[in-house]
C-alpha cells in the first residue's frame, strides 16, 4: 500500500465483484489506461467504485461520507464523466435512504425525509434539470410550512420548543437552496422573496449576528444587484460587512468581494477598490486561493473600467 490524499490508503482491487466494478468505471479515467496508477483519475476511481460498493450492501451512512470525497476530487480534476456518474450514484443513494426510512415507518413529513427530498432536489439543481429541482424545492418548502402551521399551538410537553426551531431552520435551508438555484437560473426576483424569508427565520432563530444570518443577508444583496436595485443591495450588503466585522466571522473576505462588487456597479469605484484590496489580503490570509484568483481578476477588471480606452 502508498499513501494517497490526504493519507488515503491505496487498496489494490482485486477479483470477483470489485474487479468487475473496477472495469466499469475505467471509462472514468478519461483517456487513461486502466492501469489503476496513483494519479488523481485513480483516486476518484476509488471513492466512485467504493461509494457504488457501499449503495449495493445498503451501506448507507458510510456512502454517504464517500459521496462528498468523489465529488469533491472529481470537480478538483475538472472530470466531467467522473462527476456525471458519481451525480448518478448519489441520487440513487438518497432514494435509497429515503425508501429505507419511509419502509421504517417515517412519515414524508418528517424532517429527515425532508432532508434528504433537499439533497435530492439539489442534485438535480447542480445537474440544471430544473423540472425535477423546483418540483424538489417546492414539496420540501411547502411540506414543512403545512408542518410548522400545524404544529405552533401544540404545547411544550407534546413537542419541545427546540424541535419546532429546527423545523423553521431546515425550512429556511430549503429556501436559502432553492434561492441559490433560482438565482442561477437568472430568475432573481423569485429568488428574492425566498432570501427574505430565509434573513427572517435566521434572525428570529439564530440572531442578527450569527454568521449564517449574515451568510443569508449577503445573498439577498446580490440577488437585489442582480435586478440592478443597487442601493437596497448596497444597505444589505454594507450591514452583512459590518454584522460579519463584529462577530469575525471566516467568510468576512467573501462577503467583502461581493460588497465591492456592488459598489462597483454604483460606480464608486475608489471605495470598491480599497473593498476588493481588505478583501484581498484577508482571502490571501486564508489561503483561499479561489477567492485570491477571482478577487484579483475583478480588481483588474475594476482598473479597466476607472480607465477607460481614450
Amino acid at each position: 500500500e502508498d499513501g494517497g490524499p490526504a493519507g488515503l490508503p491505496v487498496t489494490v482491487i482485486g477479483e470477483g465483484l470489485d474487479f468487475l466494478l473496477c472495469i466499469q468505471l475505467c471509462p472514468l479515467l478519461s483517456g487513461s489506461t486502466c492501469t489503476c496508477s496513483l494519479g488523481m483519475s485513480f483516486y476518484i476511481i476509488f471513492f466512485v467504485f467504493s461509494l457504488q460498493l457501499c449503495i449495493m450492501k445498503d451501506e448507507l451512512e458510510e456512502a454517504e461520507l464517500i459521496l462528498h470525497d468523489a465529488l469533491r476530487l472529481a470537480f478538483k480534476s475538472d472530470n466531467k464523466k467522473a462527476i456525471t456518474y458519481t451525480y448518478d450514484l448519489a441520487e440513487k443513494l438518497f432514494k435509497a435512504t429515503m425508501s429505507y426510512l419511509l419502509g421504517g415507518g417515517l412519515q414524508q413529513e418528517d424532517n429527515a425525509i425532508i432532508e434528504i427530498s433537499l439533497k435530492l432536489a439539489s442534485i438535480y439543481a447542480a445537474q440544471n434539470r430544473q423540472e425535477l429541482a423546483l418540483a424538489g424545492y417546492e414539496f420540501c418548502i411547502s411540506t414543512l410550512e403545512e408542518k410548522i402551521e400545524r404544529e405552533k399551538e401544540l404545547a411544550e410537553d407534546i413537542l419541545s420548543a427546540e424541535e419546532k426551531a429546527n423545523t423553521h431552520l431546515l425550512l429556511g435551508m430549503c429556501l436559502d437552496s432553492c434561492a441559490r438555484y433560482l438565482l442561477f437560473s437568472e430568475q432573481p426576483s423569485r429568488a428574492q422573496g425566498m432570501y427574505e424569508r430565509a434573513v427572517r427565520i435566521s434572525e428570529e432563530i439564530l440572531g442578527d449576528h450569527h454568521p449564517q444570518t449574515v451568510v443569508l443577508l449577503s445573498d439577498l444583496a446580490t440577488t437585489l444587484d442582480a435586478q440592478g436595485r443597487f442601493d437596497e443591495a448596497y444597505a444589505c450588503a454594507q450591514r452583512a460587512a459590518e454584522l460579519a466585522r463584529r462577530g469575525e466571522h471566516p467568510e468576512l473576505h467573501v462577503l467583502l468581494r461581493n460588497l465591492a462588487a456592488i459598489l462597483t456597479h454604483r460606480e464608486q469605484y475608489a471605495q470598491a477598490k480599497a473593498v476588493y484590496q481588505e478583501a484581498l489580503q484577508r482571502a490571501e490570509r486564508k489561503r483561499d486561493e479561489v477567492s485570491v484568483q477571482h478577487i484579483r481578476e475583478e480588481l483588474a477588471e475594476l482598473s479597466r473600467k476607472r480607465s477607460p480606452p481614450t
